[in-house]
C-alpha cells in the first residue's frame, strides 16, 4: 500500500487510468537495471527515478568528463573526474529519496552481468559499444528478462524492445549479426558527434517503455525497430523477424 507521501508525489501518474494505485505499487516494487550512465542512461534514469521505480541499479565504469555535460544531463560541472555511476546515484537520490539506488562502478560482464540481469525485472541497454550490447542481449535472453535497448549518433536515434520472457526472439543479434573482428563501434559520439536532445529523446522513450511494461499500460513495441531522425522529426518502424540461425535465440532450423 502506498504511503500518503507516495500518493501525493505520484498523484499525477496515479490519475492515469492505465496506471492507478496498483500500477504505482508495481513500479515501487520493481527493480530496473540500467547498463550505461551516459546520454541514454542519464535521461532514462531521471524519469524512472521520478516515476518511483523502487529499485534502480546503475552500472558504468566511466568517469564524468566535460565533454559529457552537453548531453548527459544527470551530471553537474562539479562532478568532473568522479565515477558516473556514483554521481548519477547521488543526483537521483536527491530527486527522489523514497527509492533505492545502487551504483555499480564497473563494466558489467560475464558472471557479474548475469547476476545483475537475473535480479532485475527489466533491463535497459544504455551502453555505447557493440561488445556490451551483445553481452547484455545474451544475458537477458538466457535469464528470460525483457530488454529495452537504445542507441543514438549524430541526428539519428534507435529504440528497440525485446521480450525474452517466453524464451523467444527476435533479439539484438538477429538485427545486427555479430561479425568476427567487429566488436568495436566503427562510429561513436566521440568521432561522429551527437545532438544532445536526440540521445535524450531515446533515453526518455526507454523509460516510457519500461513504465508501460511494468504497469501493463498500452503496448510495448516488442520486436520493432524504431528509428528517429532529429533533422526531420520523422519516425520509421520496422518489424524484426527472428533469425532462425541466430546463435542467441534461433531455433537452429
Amino acid at each position: 500500500m502506498l504511503s500518503d507521501q507516495e500518493f501525493l508525489r505520484y498523484n499525477r501518474q496515479i490519475m492515469l487510468p492505465q496506471i492507478g494505485e496498483s500500477g504505482q505499487q508495481s513500479l515501487s516494487g520493481a527493480q530496473v537495471l540500467l547498463v550505461g550512465a551516459g546520454g541514454l542512461g542519464s535521461a532514462a534514469a531521471l524519469y524512472l527515478a521520478g516515476a518511483g521505480i523502487g529499485n534502480l541499479v546503475i552500472a558504468d565504469d566511466d568517469t564524468v568528463d566535460s565533454s559529457n555535460l552537453q548531453r548527459q544531463v544527470v551530471y553537474r560541472d562539479s562532478d568532473q573526474g568522479k565515477a558516473k555511476a556514483q554521481m548519477a546515484a547521488e543526483q537521483l537520490q536527491a530527486l527522489n529519496p523514497h527509492i533505492r539506488i545502487r551504483a555499480v562502478k564497473a563494466r558489467l560482464a560475464d558472471q557479474r552481468l548475469a547476476m545483475e540481469v537475473s535480479l532485475a525485472d527489466v533491463v535497459l541497454d544504455c551502453s555505447d559499444n557493440l561488445a556490451t550490447r551483445y553481452a547484455v542481449n545474451l544475458a537477458c535472453f538466457k535469464a528470460n528478462k525483457p530488454l529495452i535497448s537504445g542507441a543514438a549518433i549524430r541526428w539519428q536515434g534507435q529504440l528497440m524492445a525485446f521480450d525474452f520472457r517466453q524464451g523467444k526472439g527476435p533479439c539484438y543479434h538477429c538485427l545486427f549479426p555479430r561479425q568476427a573482428g567487429t566488436l568495436d563501434e566503427p562510429q561513436n559520439c566521440s568521432n561522429s558527434g551527437i545532438a544532445g536532445p536526440v540521445v535524450g529523446t531515446v533515453g526518455n522513450l526507454q523509460a516510457l517503455e519500461t513504465i508501460k511494461l511494468l504497469t501493463g499500460s498500452g503496448e510495448v513495441g516488442f520486436g520493432t525497430l524504431r528509428q528517429f531522425d532529429g533533422l526531420t522529426m520523422g519516425w520509421q518502424a520496422f518489424q524484426l523477424p527472428t533469425d532462425k540461425s541466430c546463435p542467441v535465440c534461433g531455433t537452429g532450423e
